[in-house]
C-alpha cells in the first residue's frame, strides 16, 4: 500500500505548525516593538476570516474548507457570518456597528450596548469595544458593566492622524504603490483606507522626490520603479520589515506551487546557511566581511538597473521582476554577547 500521501500530508500539517509558530513570534515582537502595546483582539478572528477567504479564492469548495478547520459546513457559515457582519445590524461588520451606535450617542453605557448588540456573542462585544478603545476610536470610563463609552469626535481624530509621523504614511504608499507594479490613485486609497487629501499629500511628496511618477487625468496612475529604505533611518522601518517578509512569503509560494525539488540552476526558491564560529575562529572575520560584501554587490547591481530603467524604462508587458532576497542574523550565546553586539555591529 502507497503511503505516501499521508505522510506528505503529516510533513505538511508540521510544516504549517512550525510556519504558524514563527508568525505568531514575529506578531508578538511587532506588537511590542519599542515599548508599544497594540491592541491584539482582533488579530485571532481576522486570520481566520483572511485564511478562509484565500482557501476559497484558490478554488476550494466552502465544505472542504470548512472541513480542513474541523467544522461542519453549517458551523463554518456561521462563523463567518458572525466574523464578518453583525447578528444585530446586518450587512455591517459587528466592529462597524458597535462604532456607529457609540457615535449617535453623546454617551452610552455598557449595558445598553449589550442590550443593542444581545444577538452577537458577549466575548465578541467585548473584544471590539476593547479594540475601539486601544485604537484611540472610543473613550471609556469606568469597569465592567458600569464603563460608559463615547466616540471621539472626527475634529480630534483628524488632529490625532495630522499629529502622525507623515513619513511612516509616505513609505507606506511608496511600498504599496512598489509591489502593485502600479496602481491608480482610488486603488491606492482603497487598499490604504486612507482619505484622498492624505493620499495626494504622500504622492506629491514621492513625485517630488523622483520615487514615484504619476500621470494626467483624474484618476491619475502610479508607479514606483525603486524602493529603498535608507540603512540608519528611523522613519518607514515597518515598511522595509513588510517588504522583507512579503519577498520570503512570496518567494517560497511560488516554491511551493512549483512542487518538491530543486535544481542549482533555480532562479525560484533560496538557501540558509549558518556560520557557527567565535571571536578566536580564523575564518570569522571572513564571515562577517561576506555579509557586507554581498550587500555592497547587490546594491552595486540594484543602482546600475536603476539608473538604466530611469532612462530606459522596460516595457510593462514583458517585464519580469527578479527579487533577491538575503537576511543576516547574529546571534550570540553565552558572555560574549553583549561585547560582540557593539564591537561587531554590521553595517
Amino acid at each position: 500500500m502507497d503511503t505516501r500521501p499521508i505522510e506528505y500530508d503529516v510533513d505538511t500539517r508540521r510544516l504549517i505548525d512550525a510556519v504558524m509558530q514563527q508568525t505568531t513570534t514575529l506578531i508578538a515582537q511587532l506588537s511590542t516593538a519599542a515599548g508599544i502595546r497594540a491592541p491584539l483582539a482582533h488579530v485571532a478572528d481576522q486570520v481566520f476570516v483572511d485564511l478562509a477567504r484565500e482557501i476559497e479564492r484558490q478554488g476550494v469548495g466552502r465544505k472542504v474548507v470548512a472541513d480542513m478547520f474541523g467544522l461542519a459546513l453549517r458551523s463554518y457559515q456561521r462563523k463567518m457570518q458572525r466574523l464578518t457582519e453583525s447578528s444585530s445590524d446586518r450587512g455591517r461588520t459587528l466592529w462597524g456597528a458597535i462604532h456607529s451606535f457609540i457615535a449617535q450617542h453623546e454617551s452610552v453605557d455598557r449595558g445598553r450596548i449589550a442590550e443593542r448588540f444581545a444577538s452577537d456573542p458577549e466575548e465578541d462585544v467585548a473584544a471590539v469595544l476593547n479594540d475601539l478603545v486601544g485604537s484611540g476610536l472610543v473613550y471609556a470610563t469606568g469597569r465592567g458593566i458600569r464603563s460608559v463609552y463615547r466616540a471621539v469626535p472626527e475634529a480630534e481624530q483628524r488632529a490625532r492622524a495630522a499629529m502622525q509621523s507623515e513619513d511612516n504614511q509616505k513609505h507606506l504608499v511608496w511600498q504599496t504603490i512598489h509591489a502593485a507594479r502600479g496602481m491608480p490613485l482610488s486603488g491606492l486609497i482603497a487598499a490604504l483606507g486612507i482619505d484622498p487629501p492624505a493620499a495626494a499629500r504622500a504622492t506629491r511628496r514621492l513625485s517630488a522626490e523622483q520615487r514615484i511618477t504619476i500621470s494626467e487625468g483624474d484618476d491619475p496612475w502610479l508607479e514606483a520603479a525603486e524602493l529603498a529604505i535608507p540603512v540608519g533611518q528611523a522613519q518607514g522601518w515597518e515598511v522595509a520589515v513588510f517588504d522583507h517578509f512579503s519577498a520570503v512569503v512570496a518567494a517560497i509560494g511560488t516554491k511551493v506551487r512549483r512542487g518538491p525539488g530543486s535544481h542549482l540552476k533555480d532562479v525560484v526558491g533560496g538557501a540558509t546557511l549558518s556560520f557557527d564560529v567565535h571571536p578566536d575562529h580564523p575564518l570569522q572575520p571572513e564571515v562577517l566581511a561576506l555579509l557586507s560584501r554581498v550587500r555592497a554587490d547587490v546594491n552595486d547591481v540594484w543602482e546600475r538597473v536603476i539608473q538604466h530603467n530611469r532612462t530606459h524604462p522596460p516595457p510593462a508587458d514583458r517585464t519580469r521582476r527578479v527579487t533577491f532576497y538575503f537576511g543576516q542574523n547574529v546571534e550570540d550565546s553565552g558572555e560574549e554577547a553583549a561585547e560582540l553586539a557593539d564591537e561587531e555591529a554590521l553595517p
